[in-house]
C-alpha cells in the first residue's frame, strides 16, 4: 500500500499519486499513460495529470490494481 506520508514531489496536487517505492517496471504506465509519465531519468513514475472523467478514473485504478510494489495511492 503506498504512504501517503512518502509522495513523489513531481505528482501533481490531488488525491492519485505515487510514492517513492516505485520502480521503473512500466506496468501502470500501459493502464493510464494518460495520467503518469517517467520522471527525467526515467527511475519513477508519477502523476502529472489527476483523473478529470470516469475513464481516467477507471485507468488510474487500474494502474494503482496492477502496481506490484504498491507505490500507487489514492487519498479519495
Amino acid at each position: 500500500m503506498a504512504d501517503a506520508s512518502r509522495k513523489l514531489p513531481e505528482n501533481v496536487p490531488g488525491k492519485w499519486y505515487v510514492d517513492d517505492t516505485c520502480t521503473p517496471c512500466h506496468v501502470c504506465l500501459d493502464e493510464a499513460p494518460m495520467l503518469l509519465k517517467y520522471n527525467d531519468d526515467q527511475s519513477y513514475v508519477f502523476f502529472f495529470k489527476q483523473p478529470s472523467n470516469p475513464e481516467e478514473e477507471d485507468a488510474a485504478v487500474r494502474a494503482l490494481d496492477i502496481c506490484p510494489t504498491g507505490a500507487i495511492g489514492n487519498d479519495g
